[in-house]
C-alpha cells in the first residue's frame, strides 16, 4: 500500500464523503468528526475552530471541507485559514453550492467562499458548469468530480416495483430558502387531468405543517390541506424519513420533481438515479449536469415558468419518468474513479 494520508475531512460522516472511500484500501484515512454537545450528531463541526487545528496538527496532513461552515463569519474562516496556514497543513474544498440552499439571500455565503476558494490549494466541485463559474468568479481552476452513489449498492441492484399509474411526487421536507413547492404543485394539479393514470404525492415535514413547530409555514400548509380535501392530492405528513424509508418513497415514485428556484448541485436527484426514479429539474443549478433529467425553466426572478414547467412534465410523463436505472457496475467503477482523483489530488499536494 501507498503511504498513508490522514485527512480531517468536514465532515466525515456524510453519505456523500463516505462514498468517497475506495472500495478497497488505498491508504487514504478520513479522520472521524470529533464529538459535539449532541451525540451523533457532527455540526457543528469542530474542525473548523483555529483551536482544534493548533492541538491536533500531529494527527493529519490536510483538511478538506465539504459541509458544514454555514455557521462560520468570513472572520472565523480567516482565522481557521491562518490556523492551517500556521500548522502547515493544505486546504482542499469541494464547493457542493455555489448558493446555499438555506439562505434566501446570496450575500453570507459568497462572502465565506470569498476566503475559502481563493485560500484554498485545491477546489473540487461536481460539475463541468460549476466548475466554469468558479472560474469566472474566482479565477480559479476547479477539478471536476461526480457525485458518487447515495444508495448502498445492494438497494441499486434490486429491481423496482411495477404498477400501472404514473406517480409523481413532490417533498416539500422542511421548507428551504431555495424551494417553491407551492407553485410546482399547482402547476403539477392543473396539468394532472390531461395526464390519464397520473396522480400527485406530496410530502411534508410535521415542523411546517403543524402550528407547534416554530418552522410552520401556514400558507403552504393551508394550500396542502385544501388540495388533499379536494382530491387533488396525496398528502403524508411525516417526520424525517430513515435510510429505509427514504428508499422505499423513491420506489414509489415514477417522477421525482425539484421544486427550486435556486441552487447548484443535488444529492436527492443522485439518489433517485440509484434507485431508478425520474427527476424534474429546475434550469436554475446544474442538475442537468450531474445526470441526464426533464428539465424546467425558472424565471430570473425565481418564478416558475408555466409552459416550460408543462411540457417538461408531459414529457416525462409520456416516458413514463424512467431514465437510466444507475447499474451497480457503474456505480462501483465510478468510486473507484472518485476515490483515485481524491488521493491524486491529496497526494499531489504533499510531494508540492
Amino acid at each position: 500500500m501507498e503511504s498513508e494520508i490522514r485527512v480531517a475531512s468536514v465532515p466525515a460522516d456524510h453519505v456523500y464523503v463516505r462514498h468517497l472511500s475506495a472500495l478497497e484500501p488505498d491508504g487514504v484515512v478520513r479522520l472521524p468528526d470529533p464529538p459535539t454537545e449532541r451525540a451523533g450528531q457532527w455540526w457543528p463541526p469542530r474542525m473548523l475552530d483555529p483551536e482544534w487545528v493548533a492541538a491536533h496538527a500531529d494527527d493529519f496532513d490536510l483538511m478538506h471541507i465539504h459541509f458544514g461552515f454555514d455557521a462560520q463569519s468570513p472572520q472565523q474562516l480567516r482565522a481557521l485559514v491562518e490556523a492551517l496556514r500556521a500548522a502547515g497543513k493544505p486546504l482542499v474544498l469541494t464547493t457542493h453550492d455555489l448558493r446555499n440552499p438555506h439562505h434566501a439571500d446570496s450575500a453570507e455565503h459568497d462572502a465565506q467562499l470569498d476566503v475559502l476558494i481563493p485560500a484554498a490549494a485545491r477546489v473540487l466541485t461536481l460539475t463541468p458548469g460549476a466548475a466554469a463559474a468558479i472560474k469566472r468568479r474566482w479565477g480559479v481552476d476547479a477539478v471536476v468530480t461526480p457525485h458518487p452513489h447515495v444508495f448502498e449498492f445492494e438497494d441499486i441492484a434490486r429491481p423496482r416495483p411495477e404498477r400501472s399509474d404514473f406517480v409523481i411526487g413532490v417533498h416539500c421536507k422542511s421548507l428551504r430558502a431555495s424551494m417553491d413547492p407551492g407553485a410546482v404543485i399547482d402547476a403539477i394539479v392543473r396539468d394532472l387531468p390531461e395526464l390519464p393514470g397520473a396522480r400527485l404525492v406530496v410530502d411534508a415535514h410535521n415542523d411546517i405543517m403543524s402550528p407547534d413547530f416554530i418552522r410552520y409555514e401556514p400558507a403552504l400548509a393551508d394550500q396542502l390541506r385544501r388540495l388533499e380535501s379536494d382530491g387533488a392530492i396525496e398528502l403524508h405528513v411525516h417526520d424525517f424519513y430513515s435510510d429505509d424509508e427514504l428508499r422505499d418513497y423513491f420506489w414509489s415514485l415514477d417522477l421525482s420533481v425539484l421544486p427550486y428556484k435556486f441552487g447548484t448541485h443535488s444529492g436527492w436527484a443522485e439518489a433517485c438515479y440509484d434507485l431508478g426514479t425520474g427527476v424534474l429539474a429546475p434550469d436554475c443549478g446544474f442538475y442537468a449536469e450531474q445526470l441526464e433529467c426533464f428539465v424546467y425553466h425558472r424565471n430570473p426572478d425565481g418564478s416558475l415558468d408555466r409552459p416550460s414547467f408543462s411540457a417538461a412534465l408531459r414529457e416525462a410523463y409520456e416516458s413514463r419518468g424512467r431514465h437510466p436505472h444507475a447499474t451497480v457496475e457503474g456505480r462501483r467503477a465510478q468510486r473507484s474513479r472518485v476515490a483515485e482523483q481524491h488521493r491524486a489530488v491529496y497526494a499531489g499536494l504533499l510531494s508540492a
